[in-house]
């Protein structure tokens, strides 16, 4: 993820900051906050890890975020752990980090463990990949290489970093792994655990650190409103009862002047995909997106079709819709506003 710098430090209260101090002032609780820094991990990773109780790391987490120095996030029946974002505990959490000795034994040893168990994600999301792999084959085969699409997708964002990134039915997380490291900040939301699961898998293979992923509704996203400049729906609305229900969500996350990036297909006969993959809608006229996108508040600024060669009737052709909030930027440079060609 890209790295403009930390940010000023934020003044806080004597007792406040006694309070940080004492919460994180215990060895297994600096152990802890050592393995968030590397990205958000479970109960069962910690004790994994760290070789103690399950009820005593539940302790040392519920205390760190009572004090506000991690954060806890439910998935399904897990919760996953992760320290605080733009908060001042969080901030003195990863500056406490920053002076452990990576070569300090205990340390490393936690680390190593750390891969280990990122390696058996890596070979669960295998297994799910293998069980599935035909019947995501044959989609792929009908439309243009990924490769394509997320080149598409790239042109759209353009080369300007990213503040705050938001994927909206993530899945396996490759829109994430594309654009995280253009974002200070990036998110996924997913409704199905097995799906993040995968998706933390696929972060931690290609090296993505620091990306949230939370489990949630996309017609009641588990993110804060108004707060995000990118916010991209890819391959999500075919899936959905009320994609314009779902639009009209996506658009309530944007800051001024942010984009929504909407990728599906263009409207299609293949009947298949609804039998066997569960495809509501057998794609998306641009004109519907369009009006869904207006209907959201949303200026329509820009619209491509990736057509798959040949002109068999049984191939697929991806659209990629951008759609602009209309609010005046107003606390942002000017290059934040400049219009995607």
């Amino acid at each position: 993820m890209s790295n403009s710098g930390p940010p000023p430090a934020t003044p806080v209260r004597l007792d406040d900051l006694v309070g940080f101090l004492r919460a994180a002032g215990e060895d297994t609780r600096l152990r802890v906050l050592a393995l968030l820094a590397d990205g958000e991990l479970n109960v069962s990773d910690l004790t994994d890890i760290l070789a103690q109780s399950q009820p005593r790391i539940s302790r040392h987490l519920k205390l760190m975020v009572e004090a506000g120095l991690i954060e806890r996030n439910r998935e399904g029946a897990w919760a996953f752990f992760r320290i605080a974002g733009r908060t001042a505990a969080g901030a003195l959490a990863r500056s406490l980090v920053e002076r452990l000795d990576p070569t300090d034994p205990v340390i490393a040893a936690d680390k190593a463990r750390l891969a280990a168990v990122r390696g058996a994600r890596g070979e669960a999301a295998q297994a799910y990949f293998n069980r599935h792999a035909v019947e995501w084959d044959r989609i792929r085969s009908l439309h243009v290489s990924d490769a394509e699409v997320e080149a598409a997708v790239l042109a759209a964002v353009g080369d300007k970093p990213i503040r705050s990134l938001l994927d909206l039915g993530t899945g396996t997380g490759r829109m994430l792994a594309l654009l995280a490291p253009k974002a200070a900040r990036a998110v996924g939301v997913d409704s199905n655990h097995a799906m993040l699961a995968v998706a933390r898998a696929n972060m931690e293979l290609a090296g993505v650190r620091g990306v949230e992923l939370r489990q949630g509704d996309i017609y009641a996203p588990p993110v804060e409103r108004g707060a995000f400049d990118v916010v991209v729906v890819h391959q999500v609305l075919h899936f959905l009862e009320d994609p314009p229900r779902a639009l009209r969500e996506a658009a309530a996350t944007l800051s001024p002047g942010g984009r929504l990036i909407v990728v599906d297909f263009a409207p299609h006969g293949l009947e298949f995909l609804r039998e066997a993959h569960a495809h509501r809608r057998l794609g998306f006229a641009r004109e519907q997106i369009e009006g869904w996108l207006a209907e959201a508040g949303l200026e329509p600024a820009s619209y491509r079709e990736l057509a798959a060669p040949g002109s068999a009737p049984d191939r697929l052709t991806v659209s990629l819709w951008v759609g602009r909030d209309r609010r005046v930027v107003t606390d942002l440079p000017p290059r934040s506003n400049q219009e995607v060609a």
